[in-house]
């Protein structure tokens, strides 16, 4: 089967991406030996510096000319990371304000897969998603960067019953950013 483009832009069609069924929250106790990031190392002041510094790079991932292109069928392009993760950014900021406004929160489920097909992540404009990603990174850093001490042991709930502290959901959420700059080379 074929894939069909559109210019640089490839589209579903029958090659849709292979949808992310792992449990990644072993992530917080071991290094992802994917992309090698240790989140369990990371301390609890330095979460909200470590959400920029791992969202830098990507305003000049979306201005790569091959932004559009997918490396392989069934695998997102740069722009299509980029839109999950600006998402991403902006699901944890909420995430982690609910878990200090609320006492052990259950988090709605987020399917990342049917978010990237609903919003057209693919048809996207690469320069406004540049924006929306450094605005979305600034609050969510600004989100942990609000925690104070006693708050970091704060839980939630993940909808399949996975728990998090305040801490923990900060650490899963920089290996997420981490792992997506290996995702596209940067």
């Amino acid at each position: 089967m074929g894939d069909e483009r559109t210019g640089d832009v490839q589209t579903s069609g029958s090659e849709a991406v292979v949808a992310d069924t792992k449990d990644w929250t072993w992530t917080i106790a071991r290094a992802c030996p994917e992309c090698g990031f240790e989140a369990s190392a990371v301390q609890a002041p330095e979460v909200a510096e470590r959400v920029l510094s791992l969202t830098g790079p990507w305003p000049a991932v979306l201005s790569r000319p091959d932004v559009r292109r997918r490396p392989e069928p069934g695998v997102w392009s740069p722009l299509e990371y980029g839109c999950h993760v600006r998402d991403v950014c902006r699901v944890f900021e909420a995430r982690v304000r609910l878990m200090l406004a609320e006492d052990d929160p259950r988090f709605e489920n987020w399917d990342q897969d049917a978010t990237a097909v609903q919003e057209g992540y693919a048809e996207q404009d690469p320069g406004v998603v540049a924006a929306a990603l450094a605005e979305a990174a600034a609050r969510a850093s600004s989100a942990f960067d609000e925690v104070g001490d006693v708050q970091w042991d704060r839980r939630g709930l993940r909808s399949n019953g996975s728990q998090f502290t305040v801490l923990t959901l900060g650490q899963y959420f920089l290996h997420d950013l981490a792992h997506h700059l290996v995702d596209v080379g940067a």
